[in-house]
């Protein structure tokens, strides 16, 4: 791709990306970074492969869009399997760093690439990028729950009410897919670049509005609904000045409980990724206990239609963890090999081995405090079939305490969990 000649220095593979991987490198003095699938196996669910998305990347950088510079893609010859070059843009991916310190202009920076992106003429998308319509969309959710067991209640509730609130057609533009922190690429000045093409698809434009405004692309945020860096009604207004477009509120709810409910299939989808053989990386298998973030973020969100006297505070479950004397628990066994590799191996590792160890701890950590919360298929059959729904008796209370203590054991650190037991107590 590069052409011979040049030594490739830094080789560094790049945190994060679980179906892709990304590989930084100089060469000649210049910065780049590899994108390619780890195996052909991953490619087959996808819509549409690394050419169509590099020349996506390509279109987007030719109408304004801060996207990467594509020099090259892979081929056969290369015998690295599928992808495409990029020039390096500097910044920091770090969703954790950017949510930190945002710089002030980059709630409007987001608006200003959305509306670019939603700009870009979609007869120059090339063939291959789908169309989406939101009742396909749900049913497509729908066929996904079920075929992971359909025994989650919380999932059913939101799948009955994407049911009974779908909106009706919208004008259809480019749509980034992904648009979220920990996909941008941050410096000191604002956006430098938007990664990650591989959802591109066309449909209705608040799906990228609410996409990266869910809690859990918030990354500890949950005061700042706005991609975890302001406000919403600021989103909005930054975004009808630089599309012309206003942002439908009613829209946006519906995108909002879709892509929460979308990313919670997503982790049980890691999940079944990892017991088919597919991928065995501890990062994938892990993820898939991501799904109780989404659960309690939607029972935030969904609340608010159920009747007032359905909304009473309720008693907590407990958090504390069982005593033990005598011989040492399971819990206490999972705790002392947690310690050891906090201790002894992790200051040892670094770069993604060190990110890996603290997957390890945090897998460790969910043993430990693991109460064996069971599915319920029926009553997630009942909610779909609206035999029970929010005006249903204690229905919400029940979810809500059920949802707290799988949380507590999954993420006890998620933002969510401490604003929903201040807000249902």
């Amino acid at each position: 791709m590069l052409g011979p000649g040049g030594t490739i220095e830094n080789l560094t593979r790049l945190t994060g990306g679980a179906n892709m991987e990304s590989w930084s490198f100089d060469r000649s003095d210049c910065g780049y970074v590899l994108r390619r699938s780890p195996s052909g196996a991953l490619m087959a669910g996808r819509g549409y492969g690394h050419d169509v998305e590099a020349a996506l990347i390509r279109l987007a950088r030719a109408h304004g869009v801060r996207a990467p510079e594509v020099v090259g893609e892979l081929v056969a010859a290369d015998r690295l399997g599928s992808g495409y070059l990029m020039r390096r843009v500097e910044g920091t991916a770090d969703p954790r760093a950017i949510v930190a310190d945002p710089p002030p202009v980059l709630l409007d920076d987001f608006a200003w690439e959305l509306a670019r992106i939603h700009a870009i003429p979609l007869a120059e998308v090339p063939k291959g990028v789908p169309a989406s319509d939101a009742g396909a969309m749900v049913e497509a959710l729908a066929t996904r729950f079920e075929s992971y067991g359909g025994d989650r209640p919380v999932m059913a509730l939101a799948l009955r009410w994407l049911r009974d609130h779908l909106p009706g057609p919208a004008g259809p533009v480019l749509l980034h897919g992904d648009f979220r922190v920990g996909n941008l690429l941050v410096d000191a000045s604002g956006l430098a670049a938007v990664l990650d093409w591989e959802l591109a698809h066309i449909g209705d434009r608040h799906q990228d509005l609410a996409f990266g405004c869910i809690n859990s692309w918030r990354f500890g945020q949950i005061g700042r609904p706005a991609f975890g860096v302001g406000q919403l009604q600021d989103l909005f207004a930054a975004y009808q000045r630089e599309s012309g477009v206003a942002v439908d509120p009613a829209r946006f709810r519906f995108w909002l409980v879709y892509s929460t409910l979308w990313w919670g299939l997503c982790c049980l989808e890691m999940a079944d990724i990892w017991r088919s053989g597919r991928d065995r990386s501890l990062e994938r298998v892990v993820i898939g206990r991501r799904a109780s973030e989404t659960e309690i973020d939607l029972l935030m969100i969904l609340e608010e239609d159920a009747p007032e006297a359905e909304r009473r505070p309720i008693a907590l479950p407990s958090s504390a963890p069982a005593r033990r004397q005598g011989e040492p628990s399971r819990a206490q066994l999972l705790e002392a090999l947690g310690a050891w590799i906090e201790r002894d191996v992790k200051p040892r590792l670094s770069g993604r081995d060190r990110f890996q160890a603290n997957v390890a701890l945090n897998a460790l950590g969910m043993l430990q405090r693991e109460q064996g919360l069971a599915a319920d298929r029926e009553l997630s059959d009942d909610i779909l079939t609206g035999r029970a729904t929010l005006t249903t008796p204690g229905l919400l209370a029940r979810l809500k305490r059920d949802t707290l203590t799988k949380l507590e054991a999954d993420q006890p650190k998620y933002s969510a969990l401490a604003k929903a037991r201040q807000l249902w107590s």
